[in-house]
């Protein structure tokens, strides 16, 4: 696996030429590495109503509006965290969505993460061992092994290998806990696959959904069901 960190400029293009180009790389969080397999795109303001920016900047989006290369990270449903890749320059409003990847460092923690989530609502039953192709098989999954939460939203994962400290304005980061996008191996385009985007009401026929064919660590194309408002 190539070590070498992506530059920043990797994530200055749109969404949808990012994500594809992501299958393969590796986000870093401390000891916990994912080998990405599944991701989704998201456009700018007024462009795509599927994404969280379509409306404008909101204090919830603001990151998305940001310097390309940071982690844009949000609650949903009330009991699960998800993580982006922020694209296109400072104020575009783009992203990538991280759905699912392979666990090829620190297994064991992450394991014992999803056995123990940060959120109250677990992702496993007591006593159930994770298969390993589940570790960050899905969006919130892949934010559980990760160790993602809300205090990473905003957090840099463009930072130079050489230097042991985060950059400045991280905030977020301390020394040995930083995010890191590396290299890693691409996937080869004859594996990789797209179609509609799972789970979103608006635009969910954008084949912006990429993954690579045949992984075990790909998550299962679910269509939008929307939910009932209680009588």
């Amino acid at each position: 696996m190539r070590k070498t960190a992506l530059e920043r400029k990797f994530f200055d293009r749109p969404s949808h030429e990012v994500a594809p180009d992501l299958l393969g790389r590796v986000l870093v969080h401390g000891p916990v590495a994912v080998r990405l397999t599944e991701v989704e795109a998201y456009g700018p303001p007024g462009e795509d109503p599927a994404s969280h920016t379509y409306r404008g900047r909101t204090p919830r989006n603001s990151v998305m509006f940001g310097p390309p290369g940071h982690l844009y990270v949000y609650f949903t449903y009330g009991m699960h965290f998800c993580a982006n890749l922020v694209c296109l320059p400072e104020g575009m409003g783009s992203g990538v969505l991280l759905r699912g990847g392979e666990v090829i460092e620190g297994v064991d923690l992450a394991r014992t993460r999803r056995h123990r989530p940060s959120t109250s609502a677990p992702l496993t039953g007591p006593g159930r061992v994770v298969p390993y192709r589940d570790l960050a098989r899905g969006p919130a999954r892949l934010a559980v092994a990760l160790g993602i939460g809300r205090e990473h939203n905003g957090a840099d994962c463009c930072h130079d290998l050489a230097s042991p400290d985060p950059s400045p304005g991280a905030g977020t980061e301390r020394a040995g806990e930083m995010f890191l996008v590396l290299e890693g191996e691409p996937s080869d385009p004859a594996l990789i696959r797209s179609g509609p985007r799972t789970g979103v009401s608006s635009a969910a026929d954008t084949p912006w959904r990429f993954w690579i064919d045949g992984d075990p660590t790909v998550s299962p194309y679910r269509e939008h069901v929307p939910r009932k408002r209680p009588t």
